[in-house]
């Protein structure tokens, strides 16, 4: 019988929207960066630009610095460009591209034109204090990085509910999520039945699994921050998660089924 007495949480995707589209941030930039100025043919371009696509696909969740590890691998494969730079090198590049609509949004927040609630996967935040009623130490492990992390959840105003935010170590490649629910079933005590594990990707799931956690799928459409995202379903299925839901909105419910 389960009694859950510890959440770990992913951000992006899960709880907040402000870095969503993502996505159509880091194909083209990847893209960009293994073709170089170089002038190929359509069928090479269109077979480079799917690769690309299938594996931001498949590595949903993991830490930034190990997709742009990915991208110097793959930009040295294909030779396109005569020096490939470090991961850390294309991440800067990612990161100065991604983080210049990031900072729209807070900066929208911030000066009151938009509310917290419009980046926000809809009932999360009623999930979160209903959890911390119940006496559940909530943490949230993301691989985003760590400064960036706990400045957009105090932003989103969520800071409160949480014990401890794990973001991504700056420098080192690290897995934070990992580093969470490991310290919490090996250093803290706290067994697999009294553990729950919240995401969007399958790198939380798969390792909520591997540690026995129960462990909740959020299959957010992030534009309309409710209802079902087919291709993350698909996902969270294959990862093996118990339960799949869009969203936090029937918050009774889903305490009723993670039995609380």
């Amino acid at each position: 019988m389960r009694h859950i007495r510890a959440a770990v949480f992913d951000f992006d995707g899960t709880i907040s929207t402000l870095r969503n589209g993502w996505e159509e941030v880091m194909h083209p930039m990847m893209v960009e960066m293994i073709v170089g100025c170089s002038e190929i043919d359509e069928g090479t371009l269109e077979k480079i630009s799917n690769e690309v696509k299938t594996y931001i696909h498949e590595s949903t969740g993991i830490q930034t610095i190990y997709q742009m590890e990915w991208l110097t691998d793959t930009v040295k494969k294909y030779g396109y460009v005569k020096e490939a730079l470090d991961g850390w090198g294309y991440k800067a590049i990612y990161n100065e591209r991604l983080l210049a609509n990031v900072q729209d949004r807070l900066k929208q927040i911030n000066d009151g034109s938009v509310s917290p609630e419009n980046y926000i996967i809809k009932g999360s935040v009623y999930f979160l204090e209903e959890l911390q009623k119940r006496g559940v130490d909530i943490y949230l492990a993301s691989g985003t990085d760590h400064p960036d992390v706990v400045n957009e959840a105090n932003i989103l105003q969520i800071s409160l509910y949480l014990k401890e935010i794990a973001g991504a170590p700056v420098g080192r490649a690290d897995c934070s999520k990992e580093k969470v629910i490991r310290d919490l079933i090996v250093e803290q005590g706290f067994d697999e039945q009294s553990l729950l594990v919240v995401g969007d990707g399958k790198v939380e799931i798969s390792l909520g699994k591997e540690y026995g956690a129960f462990c909740l799928g959020i299959a957010s459409d992030e534009d309309k921050r409710e209802g079902i995202n087919d291709v993350k379903r698909h996902r969270l299925e294959k990862a093996g998660a118990d339960l799949i839901v869009g969203d936090f909105l029937q918050r009774q419910e889903l305490l009723n089924k993670i039995g609380l």
